[in-house]
């Protein structure tokens, strides 16, 4: 389960960089939620895999 969730916390973080990119390569006429849905699945992940980790 910890290594998982550090998985998906690192294809997220990527995703949102892709998303960022893709939105300012669009000049900011697309929806800056492709940036930020996946950071806040990343920051969940990440999240989750320190609590995991403490204990």
């Amino acid at each position: 389960m910890k290594k998982l969730t550090l998985i998906f916390g690192i294809f997220f973080s990527i995703l949102t960089f892709i998303g960022a990119a893709y939105v300012l390569y669009n000049e900011g006429g697309v929806s800056a939620g492709y940036a930020v849905v996946p950071m806040m699945f990343a920051l969940a992940c990440t999240a989750l895999y320190r609590q995991r980790r403490e204990l």
